[in-house]
């Protein structure tokens, strides 16, 4: 059986999953967006659908402090008699917390707060109804015992293990299996070195054994076009096999370079013995391909579900993330594709004002500060890729601008924007790279809505405009490679986005959009 890599494209990293009957649960980081932590669901393994995010108050995640790739990291799901629980670090403001709920498609708890160094912490609840909290700290991977009633530690924090020998020991996770504590941990830091290793113990406090075959997981030093796997949990299917999900980037060009960001991958996992002990079980884990995974995989087989007798999902594949998909905004609320950028202001965005329009007013906060801009975006999930919008904007002050945005961070993003400009309302696109900026083409616009649209290649952003029914003109473009980790910094991905900013201060027009088309 064949299914395609990544099964969760685009800027989804740091995959953790849970399984309850034969439903699955994942969830993946958010860094500075909001909402965070997107939760998904699937019945066979490979295709997700998106159901919510875990943390949608500020209360629950107050981003005003984050800097780009600060924010939320690695969280980590878990079901237990009954309730789901999500733990994940907020590293700009409180540390470790999580929080729970019953409906895993509905609104989460507040926070419970957990006093522990480090970060990427897992919870792990054993079979004595001991809670296990694990973490990466300074020493190596450290644990405590916590009530989940509370946060509140039972425990001091001790380390239990620190790695194979590579550097950055994180993303821990604990599991019983075979009458065995595993330790399943991410090694050689989140770039083209990355690992997964594991050991095991007869207590989850250790000592723990080192896998003979670590790393379990690695591209390192390969010509894969899958590179820098890692940070990934297992997962035991209802059909009894099991699998591992685990981020992974598709770097291209040359010197390879990667802006989609880390993606969520799945790999097989078949149990061996090194070195066979009578009563003790099959030992260690093989993922995939002895140790490597490919875009195109072959499986003895993936899981197949019965129809639901209870749940409101289906077995029917649902679109993956990232399809194409156009959204004419007349919803009273937000589809679960899009974001905003850190903790959004009431008054910036509207789906009420003008129903079937999204309205976005700009502040003096621009895609340049460490703000909340009126940003609404969501992830590109494919190389070769459209997003286009109709906007209705008639700026009449120096500054005021509304259009699309290609962001990577506060330091490198693309845009092609109407704005009011040397006594005139035009169309500009403008390059940031670094501490370069410029805007690099304009067009003067008739009066009347613009069309805005950037055309995505694996190298190459188009952004073009059109008006009164007219086809599409380009303007300019930018290579993609400038918007890259490699370049960029960080650990998100590019969004594609509408916006709008007074530069400065604040607007006095609103931006009108009538819709948002995103076609790969």
């Amino acid at each position: 059986m064949h299914y395609q890599n990544p099964v969760i494209p685009g800027f989804y990293p740091d995959p953790s999953i849970c399984r309850v009957g034969e439903d699955y649960y994942l969830v993946n980081s958010s860094f500075e967006y909001f909402p965070g932590v997107p939760n998904f669901h699937s019945r066979d393994l490979v295709h997700w659908r998106q159901i919510g995010h875990c943390l949608t108050r500020s209360s629950q995640l107050p981003l005003g402090k984050a800097w780009s790739s600060e924010g939320i990291y690695a969280p980590t799901i878990r079901y237990h008699q009954g309730v789901f629980y999500m733990t994940t670090t907020n590293v700009s403001e409180g540390g470790h917390f999580y929080v729970h709920t019953q409906d895993p498609a509905g609104e989460w708890s507040e926070p419970l707060w957990v006093d522990q160094e480090g970060i990427d912490p897992s919870l792990f609840f054993d079979h004595d109804g001991t809670v296990y909290f694990t973490s990466q700290g300074r020493q190596g991977i450290t644990q405590s015992v916590i009530d989940v009633a509370t946060g509140q530690r039972l425990t001091e924090p001790r380390v239990i293990w620190t790695g194979s020998g590579a550097k950055s020991p994180e993303g821990p996770h604990l599991y019983q299996i075979h009458g065995r504590y595993y330790l399943l941990v991410a090694e050689g830091g989140t770039e083209y070195g990355h690992m997964e290793t594991i050991a095991r113990s007869d207590s989850p406090w250790g000592p723990f054994e080192n896998c003979p075959r670590n790393p379990i997981l690695t591209h390192r030093s390969t010509g894969s076009p899958i590179q820098a796997t890692g940070h990934g949990d297992l997962v035991q299917a209802h059909d009894g096999r099991w699998w591992i999900v685990f981020l992974g980037i598709r770097p291209h060009g040359y010197p390879p370079c990667y802006h989609l960001g880390r993606e969520t991958f799945l790999a097989p996992v078949t149990w061996v013995e090194a070195c066979p002990e009578p009563g003790r079980g099959n030992g260690w884990p093989v993922v995939g391909q002895n140790g490597q995974v490919s875009l195109e995989m072959e499986a003895d087989g993936l899981p197949t579900c019965s129809p639901p007798s209870s749940s409101s999902f289906t077995c029917s594949p649902p679109p993956s993330p990232g399809a194409a998909e156009r959204d004419d905004f007349d919803s009273p609320r937000l589809r679960l594709c899009w974001n905003f950028l850190r903790n959004p202001h009431p008054e910036d965005w509207s789906l009420a004002e003008r129903p079937g329009w999204l309205r976005l007013t700009g502040s003096a906060s621009t895609l340049e500060d460490k703000a909340s801009p009126a940003f609404v975006g969501r992830r590109q999930c494919h190389f070769e890729c459209r997003a286009a919008t109709y906007l209705e904007f008639d700026p009449q002050v120096d500054g005021e601008e509304a259009g699309l945005v290609a962001r990577m961070n506060e330091r490198h993003h693309y845009e092609i924007a109407v704005t009011w400009r040397d006594g005139a309302r035009c169309v500009i696109v403008r390059r940031r790279i670094g501490t370069l900026q410029a805007v690099v083409a304009q067009g003067l616009l008739e009066p009347g809505p613009v069309q805005l649209e950037i055309a995505a290649t694996h190298d190459q952003y188009t952004f073009s405009y059109a008006q009164n029914g007219q086809s599409f003109q380009p303007l300019a473009s930018g290579e993609t490679r400038y918007l890259s980790t490699e370049v960029a910094g960080g650990f998100t991905g590019v969004y594609l986005a509408m916006y709008a900013t007074g530069n400065g201060r604040a607007c006095t027009t609103p931006a009108f959009f009538d819709w948002f088309d995103y076609a790969s």
